[in-house]
């Protein structure tokens, strides 16, 4: 059987502790990084076209359809997850999202989340 190591103590068991947190540090950054990506915005409007085709630009609802314009990418990839993982009852949303990757849920979440309301110009 192999050797049991025994904790360092004193200045050397201190050292050696923080050596281990600085480098463990940035895996752990890049693991909670790629759970939540950072989306790419000119990506999501490039995939926008199927979100729009329902959801308005304008950020209008219509027809009982909610708008998505504006929304903060958290929500945003909240719901499409929720979709994805068929916690959200709607058939349409859950192969749309379903379809989606993270990166790709991202870029949108981005793109949706960049986008100013209009104001409504019917007084």
């Amino acid at each position: 059987m192999g050797q049991r190591v025994r904790p360092k103590t004193g200045k050397a068991g201190a050292a050696l502790s923080l050596a281990l947190l600085v480098l463990c540090g940035p895996v752990q950054a890049s693991s909670e990084a790629k759970a939540s990506p950072k989306g790419d915005a000119a990506f999501g409007e490039y995939l926008s076209g199927t979100c729009v085709t329902c959801h308005q630009i304008s950020g209008k609802s219509t027809g009982g359809i909610p708008p998505i314009v504006a929304w903060p990418e958290d929500q945003f990839i909240a719901v499409m997850n929720s979709y994805r993982s068929k916690d959200r009852e709607n058939q349409v949303m859950r192969t749309i999202a379903a379809a989606l990757n993270d990166e790709e849920i991202a870029a949108l979440a981005a793109y949706f989340g960049g986008l100013i309301l209009q104001p409504d110009t019917k007084k």
